[in-house]
């Protein structure tokens, strides 16, 4: 039997509709009066942070879930590595340097992408923070190879508007790193992280944390650079302190290049059946 419950009750866009056409009087001029979810300012209310945070998590979750995306990879690096054809405007040598990683980036996602369209394009869907650099490497790649890739943008004070090449129905924007970190990892099916800053570091380090206390089923975390990522962390002292375990230096390795982050992905997959998606 047809369930026909939604349509027993008036539709919110009407009343809202409606609501802007009332006579024009004192009462209806105050903000009292305003209905509560249409009300910019109420919703902003600091009392209302725990709606807006529901909120956040809810929105990208359910068009995610209409666009039938499954999976995602997960490609995480800093804003401010340049494409190599603009490398010689670069801050310093050393981002000059990592411009490499920019074309990896791209082409692993072009490689991911060719290889997500062939059952559909819903699974292991590029995933980036939607910004400059490395982020938008990896969502022109997908669109080199003519599918679709996530953008999770968040405000900031001077920068981070949606790189060009976000799929603009999958484009999202978020006020709290926190939900938007969730819905970096709710689908992750593989975590390739790239040179960065402070928002690169605190995400991978986020990752590993959640999958060393469990919290997180395993998946492929890639490194791409190891001599990057050997120079700004020294893994092993943190397992000759005994701060962690030896084997959490096994949660993570290291590539250098868009082929070898394919190969370790599809040996991961072939090897060991592991679940995916974290519990929501």
């Amino acid at each position: 039997m047809k369930d026909d419950r939604r349509s027993l009750f008036r539709d919110a866009h009407t009343d809202v509709d409606s609501a802007e056409h009332v006579p024009d009087t004192e009462q209806t001029r105050s903000p009292v009066y305003r209905l509560a979810f249409a009300d910019e300012d109420f919703l902003c209310r600091d009392e209302l942070r725990p709606v807006r945070l529901q909120l956040e998590l809810l929105k990208p979750q359910l068009m995610l879930d209409e666009a039938g995306i499954t999976s995602t990879i997960v490609l995480f690096g800093g804003a401010r590595i340049p494409d190599p054809v603009h490398k010689d405007a670069a801050r310093t040598k050393d981002l000059a340097d990592l411009s490499k990683f920019y074309d990896e980036a791209r082409e692993f996602a072009r490689l991911m992408t060719q290889e997500s369209l062939k059952s559909g394009g819903r699974e292991n869907v590029v995933v980036t923070g939607g910004g400059p650099g490395v982020m938008e490497a990896g969502n022109r790649g997908a669109k080199d190879a003519g599918g679709q890739s996530i953008g999770l943008n968040i405000v900031l004070p001077h920068e981070q508007a949606p790189n060009a090449y976000v799929s603009p129905a999958l484009c999202f924007n978020f006020h709290y790193f926190a939900i938007r970190k969730m819905h970096f990892l709710m689908r992750a099916r593989a975590l390739c992280v790239f040179p960065g800053g402070f928002g690169t570091l605190d995400e991978l380090f986020e990752t590993l944390t959640l999958i060393q206390t469990g919290r997180m089923s395993r998946i492929p975390v890639l490194l791409f650079g190891r001599d990057f990522w050997s120079t700004i962390v020294n893994w092993q002292a943190l397992s000759d302190a005994g701060t962690i375990s030896a084997e959490d230096l096994d949660l993570f390795q290291f590539v250098e290049t868009a082929q070898e982050a394919i190969e370790a992905i599809d040996a991961w997959g072939s090897t060991e059946v592991r679940s995916s998606i974290p519990g929501r």
